[in-house]
């Protein structure tokens, strides 16, 4: 591996590529469903799991999420990208992003936040932990249940990340993910 000359910037939110999921929230009593875009999702602990999103203080998804202490993540398919563009543009004040996007609100199986029926992958949480973090508030929720498309559901049982055709996001661009270049350990795996 041949080194190269690095170029000095300050410090700044470069990490990437990083998921691009739609949040989902409200509970259709006091808060009407809602999606938001949010690129600053990752996962945070596994026993018990848990994961964070970061969403502005001035965004209208701010308030059902610190009020209800719910949300969902759902992992959109490329197929789903311009939606997931839209609904980080418009606001969910005065437009109903399910219905300008043909997408199906799902009451979660463990809270009151809607999945996204069209995604492949959506996660219920509950929140845990609210950090302040300046420009962006950080809700920490564990994860009380995963809902799969049971068509990418694979003979082992395990969820087929290749064929589920999932969308990241890398400086400012979406991007569907590539092919599968190892799974974790096979670089010391033994080989037969």
């Amino acid at each position: 591996m041949a080194n190269s000359k690095k170029v000095i910037w300050r410090g700044g939110t470069q990490l990437a590529p990083v998921p691009a999921v739609l949040v989902g929230c409200g509970d259709q009593r006091r808060w009407k469903y809602n999606l938001i875009t949010v690129a600053w999702c990752g996962t945070v602990a596994s026993d018990p799991p848990q994961l964070s999103i970061s969403i502005r203080r001035e965004r209208y998804s701010y308030a059902p999420i610190a009020e209800s202490g719910e949300f969902t993540v759902n992992l959109p398919d490329a197929a789903m990208v311009a939606a997931l563009d839209n609904c980080g543009v418009v606001s969910g004040r005065d437009t109903d992003k399910f219905a300008l996007h043909q997408l199906t609100a799902v009451r979660g199986s463990r809270v009151a936040a809607p999945i996204v029926g069209e995604a492949p992958l959506s996660l219920e949480c509950r929140v845990v932990k609210t950090l302040d973090l300046g420009s962006h508030t950080m809700f920490v929720g564990e994860i009380l249940a995963v809902q799969v498309s049971a068509d990418l559901i694979d003979a082992a049982g395990k969820f087929d990340v290749e064929r589920a055709n999932l969308v990241a996001f890398a400086h400012g661009h979406y991007f569907d993910l590539g092919k599968c270049l190892g799974g974790f350990g096979f670089s010391v795996r033994k080989k037969r």
